[in-house]
């Protein structure tokens, strides 16, 4: 893992979400921050992501068996208005979620240990894992483009749980393990 990306707290505005939602004065958040809530990040050369040895190595030692590709823009995704704003309710998952950005730029917003939402930029070469159990969104930004690997161990699962899925066991197992850290 390297550094590289950039996150920051979120403004509470209902603005567009395509938007960079900073808080005035801007609060950044550290890829150690991150790592903190279990977020964790790597930066990659996305043009050689068919041949990448170290996309291939981080494979086999996470065990990101399934892998496809899916373009987020109005001309290639169907039903692209409808999809975006399902991204973007507040949710979590049962697996972790594994996104390796090949082109294009999107955000992903994440809760911290004090529920406070924290807004990840990801760009081309950003590989980020968010953990099971996070609440979590996506949007794309305003350039409504961005195309994504997205990556699972085993088979894919697409299932969403979206807030209060507090008393779920993937929930509870995500918050202790912050108590413990």
């Amino acid at each position: 893992m390297m550094s590289g990306i950039e996150a920051w707290y979120e403004d509470e505005s209902s603005e567009d979400q395509k938007l960079p939602h900073r808080l005035k004065p801007n609060q950044p958040v550290t890829l150690r921050q991150l790592e903190q809530i279990g977020v964790d990040y790597w930066k990659l050369n996305a043009d050689i992501y068919e041949n990448d040895p170290e996309l291939q190595k981080i494979r086999e030692e996470k065990g990101f068996s399934y892998m496809d590709i899916i373009t987020i823009h109005p001309d290639k995704l169907p039903d692209y208005e409808n999809k975006v704003k399902m991204f973007y309710e507040e949710h979590l998952h049962l697996d972790d979620e594994i996104r390796y950005t090949l082109d294009g730029s999107s955000y992903f917003d994440v809760r911290d240990k004090d529920d406070r939402w924290i807004r990840i930029a990801v760009s081309k070469g950003d590989l980020i894992t968010l953990p099971a159990g996070i609440y979590h969104r996506f949007t794309v930004d305003e350039s409504n483009y961005t195309k994504v690997m997205r990556l699972f161990v085993g088979e894919p699962v697409w299932k969403a749980y979206n807030r209060p899925a507090d008393d779920s066991d993937i929930r509870k197992a995500y918050v202790n393990s912050l108590r413990c850290s």
